[in-house]
């Protein structure tokens, strides 16, 4: 399977040719089409490896392919390696499958712009980096793709680098491309810790070793894991934007839609979410850091939640699901539903992906316009758009029986079963909020009453490029949940489940370290995936109904309660807080501080003091240069004398 290395190395070489040669090739469609086919070629590599490795014995399907040696000094030594497995493939396929479908979306999404080549560059870019961050066998290469989709997330985010956007103390795009490096840079610290202690720990970084000896070199709940685990998770709540460092997520729409739905629906989101998968077996030996991925998890969907109810712009509010969604995961991977939480990974990359090229679809036929106060009865003039956002908008709300239906109610049997009757109605609620404020959008945008300027606006159906990608986002959306159709829908339909089955041996030995609960527990789940359904149909009908004529009724959030609907309006006040209390302060200590102080006195005062040291020296002993010869002997003499009494004077003693 050594072809299977192929896999980064076409969007790298995609990226070489249009980065080098994009300007001087003149042509939209070839350009972009160079760097589809790298991720298109990328793409089927990963299907023929996927079948290579189902042919293979079920215990034997991990495969590392060595690529070269890249660091190798003492008895440290670091390959570039990569690992297919079951976990790795299927990220693969989803990063190389809907990134295939957002490069054709973006042919007609950019066509025009200035910067096309440069775009197509960039994605390229990233695609290459997140396919090293998931297939590395080594925790060093993976590093160095976690950094490099956090510089190719930099560079996309800030793409329109010269344009003003609208966000909380965010003035240029460019600014939200730097608040969301630097808050990654916060939980990268964590994770670049957290490889040093393992490697103290294990004396390697590889993940096949770390996590074979795991058991035996490690104490099951002591502070050396605990401490490990809540490090990598520092970097995953970055990375995914979790509770405290979520704050970047929301501004980074910036960048262009296709940014937004490569970046932050299917692929760098998830990255945290890949990280704890791959070192499962080091979370389930420390139970105080699964009790802390769980909280900050169910937090996060619940608080992001309640903030999309009241947003105006469209992408903020699939930015805010998508951290809502996030915190679903991670409170699933949190209570050890691993293969739960992966699969609604899976799930919302569809339909998260699908929504946001909706989106975006909109603000190309609404001419850049995203504030859905401003849109609605878009539906005439978009259908197709209008038909896929209508899909996803179902899936992602937890309808029977679309994708995200399965994955959500996974997630929540799993926190009821592992967890506690209180974090599954956490849970319940935030999907309530889901179903809400994604119909309140759909309502706002696409029916009612339209609230554009016709003379100025002219809303249209985007071209096929951008609407093909729908269609097909569209269909996952609808069938991509019947891998991981739930047991209790299963058993009835006989059905298996296939994605559990597909991921058993990954999980394998972090599953056997928690506590099992067995019993046979059909009516409960039942009950719950029944409540769970009713609580989002609940959540759809309230919204129409506030939303009938896609205006907000005198019964809306805005009108009955103004002081909620501000507080959400503003998330929270989050960023403000963040400012007076972290931000502000560190601005203010390194201005007076240590800039008027430690910068200007001390260090300048020493560079400045030692030059007048020299000069006055230089001017004191300049006047011993008189020109008069006499002197000169004189002080010859006088050197002379000095010398011998050096050398007699210890003789004579």
């Amino acid at each position: 399977m050594n072809y299977a290395a192929l896999i980064p190395l076409f969007p790298l070489i995609g990226f070489v040719i249009v980065a080098f040669f994009g300007k001087r090739l003149k042509n939209e469609k070839l350009i972009g089409g160079i760097a589809s086919t790298a991720i298109l070629a990328s793409f089927v590599t990963a299907v023929m490896v996927f079948v290579g490795l189902t042919n293979r014995p079920e215990d034997d399907r991990s495969v590392i392919v060595h690529v070269y040696s890249w660091i190798a000094t003492g008895s440290f030594s670091v390959d570039v390696a990569y690992q297919f497995d079951q976990l790795s493939i299927l990220f693969t396929l989803i990063i190389t499958g809907i990134g295939f479908l957002i490069h054709v979306y973006s042919i007609g999404y950019m066509h025009g712009d200035a910067g096309f080549p440069r775009f197509f560059a960039y994605l390229n870019l990233f695609v290459f980096m997140m396919l090293n961050l998931v297939l590395a066998s080594n925790f060093l290469l993976t590093f160095l793709g976690w950094e490099g989709v956090g510089l190719a997330s930099y560079l996309l985010i800030g793409f329109w680098y010269d344009r003003k956007f609208e966000g909380t103390r965010i003035t240029w795009t460019g600014d939200a491309a730097m608040k969301a490096f630097v808050v990654n840079r916060i939980g990268d610290f964590g994770v670049l810790l957290a490889m040093f202690m393992l490697f103290n720990q294990f004396g390697t970084l590889d993940y096949a070793t770390i996590n074979a000896q795991a058991p035996g070199v490690l104490t099951a709940g002591g502070t050396a894991v605990t401490l490990i685990t809540l490090l990598l998770f520092l970097g995953c709540a970055g990375k995914s934007a979790q509770i405290p460092l979520g704050v970047w997520l929301p501004d980074a729409m910036a960048g262009p839609t296709p940014v937004s739905a490569l970046i932050h629906a299917a692929t760098m989101v998830t990255s945290g979410i890949f990280l704890i998968a791959r070192t499962n077996v080091l979370f389930a030996m420390s139970p105080t850091t699964m009790a802390v991925v769980t909280g900050v998890g169910i937090t996060t969907a619940l608080i992001a939640g309640t903030i999309g109810i009241a947003q105006r712009d469209i992408k903020k509010v699939l930015a805010y699901s998508t951290v809502s969604q996030l915190g679903f995961m991670f409170a699933a991977l949190g209570v050890g539903a691993f293969t739960a939480g992966v699969f609604h990974v899976m799930t919302h990359a569809f339909f998260k992906a699908l929504l946001f090229l909706g989106a975006g679809s909109v603000i190309h036929g609404m001419h850049h316009e995203q504030d859905i106060m401003k849109m609605g009865g878009l539906r005439k003039y978009m259908p197709i758009t209008y038909r896929t956002f209508f899909i996803g908008t179902l899936a992602i709300s937890g309808i029977p029986f679309l994708s995200g239906f399965f994955s959500k109610d996974e997630i929540l049997w799993f926190a009821f079963l592992n967890g506690s009757p209180v974090l599954w109605g956490i849970g319940a609620v935030a999907a309530f909020t889901t179903a809400f404020y994604m119909w309140r959008v759909l309502s706002l945008t696409f029916n009612g009453t339209e609230r554009f300027d016709h003379h100025h606006l002219h809303p249209h159906e985007s071209p096929a490029t951008m609407t093909i990608p729908l269609i097909v986002l569209a269909v996952l959306s609808v069938f991509g949940g019947l891998l991981g159709v739930p047991h209790v829908i299963g058993h009835a339909l006989h059905f298996p489940n296939l994605l559990e089955h597909w991921l058993e041996p990954v999980f394998a030995t972090g599953m056997s370290m928690l506590t099992a609960h067995g019993g046979d527990h059909t009516s409960t789940e039942v009950i719950l995936m029944t409540a769970s359904t009713v609580l989002a149909i609940l959540g759809i009908l309230l919204a129409r109904r506030i939303y009938a004529n896609g205006l907000e009724t005198a019964s809306g959030i805005a009108a009955r309660f103004t002081g909620v609907y501000q507080l959400l309006l503003n998330k929270y006040y989050v960023d403000e807080v963040y400012q007076m209390f972290i931000a502000g302060p560190i601005l203010a200590l390194s201005r007076d501080a240590m800039w008027k102080i430690v910068d200007v006195i001390v260090i300048d005062g020493a560079v400045n003091g030692s030059a007048r040291i020299v000069g006055a020296s230089a001017t004191a002993l300049r006047k011993i240069q008189s020109g008069v010869a006499q002197n000169y002997a004189l002080i010859m003499m006088a050197g002379i004398v000095v010398l011998v009494a050096m050398v007699v004077i210890p003789m004579l003693r």
